[in-house]
């Protein structure tokens, strides 16, 4: 922007809204909310405001915010994928990501053909205005507003919005970066871990201790079927596999640190002793509905003429390090200590006793023995003495 355009938006009582409050606000739905309400109580005869936000996640390719006239801000994600469908590519957005320019539909002088268009004119709507929004970064994300009003939008009007979107430009780049990061943080390192990064945990050695139910499963014959399969078959399975054991571990309120090639690393974090018990319960359950969703997956693969999927899974509980381990300028935020290392050491007998899931004494301690089955004392690798061991009723029995 030049010096007058400079001038002329911050003359704005509205504009100067956007950089004295709106940039006060952290959540986006929220941000959008105000946003469409200024501007209506602004004199702008707007109906309807939609900002589409581009961004880098492992199951959507982006979201939408759509705030109405006297209702609530509705927000969706659009699944990878869905710029190829017609629901996408039969309305005004592709043009305005192609072509990166402004595009006017005065809806009260056409009948449209897109989707959403004509949805709009059936509301009332008079015009539609979709708009590029340029990042610093050269990336760019959408903006479309709406008027109900006879005649539609005023010069006056888009002459107005036209300058007001590079404030609003400003202010959802600082969203949808913020967004970004925490959507690769949670992906690649997992929602807690992600949280404290950006929170300022970065130099190496940075962390704490806590206490957690320490869960780390693998394949058994794993090496042998990748030997024996294509790649894309391996790759599959083991999304199919780190996919049910994932799904169990997450919804239980665990956090997976790392996949090790066909062995996953997660948590369940206690914050408090209160909630030893309370957790041991939760990790149990993950553990019953990993293995209910693994066999799930193995009646699939065999009516295909696949191979089953055989696992070991040990759960053990105890005091970690959870921070940043590694290289000066590579580091891993995962936990470390000897309960991590009799959890890998314990998850090795799986194959020996023939169980699916085997827990230490120390967890099985904190849960109803009605659901236990004793296994005896067996050796573990670098531990002197035997260990005693439990599997769990409900799996391999």
């Amino acid at each position: 922007m030049d010096d007058d355009t400079i001038h002329r938006v911050y003359a704005d009582p509205l504009a100067r809204w956007f950089v004295t409050e709106a940039y006060r606000i952290a959540d986006t739905t929220a941000l959008i909310a105000a946003v469409g309400e200024q501007i209506a109580a602004a004199g702008v005869p707007l109906y309807r405001l939609a900002y589409f936000q581009r961004t880098l996640h492992p199951e959507f390719s982006g979201k939408g915010y759509f705030w109405r006239r006297g209702g609530r801000v509705e927000a969706g994600a659009v699944p990878h994928g869905f710029q190829q469908g017609p629901e996408y590519l039969d309305n005004p957005l592709p043009a305005v990501y192609e072509h990166r320019c402004t595009f006017r539909f005065r809806l009260e002088r056409l009948e449209p053909q897109a989707p959403i268009l004509r949805q709009l004119k059936s509301e009332g709507a008079t015009d539609y205005v979709a708009m590029p929004l340029f990042f610093s970064n050269g990336h760019m994300d959408a903006l479309s507003v709406v008027s109900d009003k006879p005649g539609g939008f005023s010069p006056a009007d888009l002459d107005r919005l036209y300058l007001l979107h590079f404030a609003f430009t400003r202010i959802v780049e600082i969203h949808a970066l913020r967004d970004t990061a925490t959507n690769l943080l949670d992906a690649y390192v997992g929602h807690a871990a992600g949280q404290r990064i950006l929170a300022g945990e970065v130099k190496r050695g940075d962390g704490q201790t806590i206490e957690a139910v320490i869960w780390y499963c693998d394949l058994r014959g794993f090496t042998r079927m990748s030997d024996r399969l294509p790649r894309d078959a391996i790759v599959a399975m083991l999304n199919d596999y780190f996919g049910a054991m994932g799904s169990a571990i997450t919804s239980a309120g665990g956090e997976i640190l790392k996949f090790m090639g066909d062995a996953m690393l997660a948590v369940l974090p206690i914050d408090r002793p209160a909630q030893r018990a309370e957790t041991a319960a939760r990790a149990v359950h993950a553990a019953s509905a990993a293995a209910a969703s693994i066999g799930e997956l193995n009646r699939t693969r065999e009516a295909a003429g696949g191979p089953p999927l055989r696992f070991g899974l040990a759960l053990h509980i105890g005091e970690v390090m959870f921070g940043n381990i590694g290289a000066s300028m590579r580091l891993d935020f995962t936990i470390i200590g000897p309960a991590v290392n009799y959890a890998a050491r314990l998850e090795k007998l799986c194959s020996s006793i023939g169980r699916s899931v085997i827990m230490s004494a120390a967890l099985a301690a904190l849960l109803p023995e009605a659901d236990l089955v004793p296994l005896g004392h067996h050796g573990l690798k670098d531990v002197d003495a035997a260990q005693e061991v439990y599997g769990l009723r409900a799996v391999d029995t």
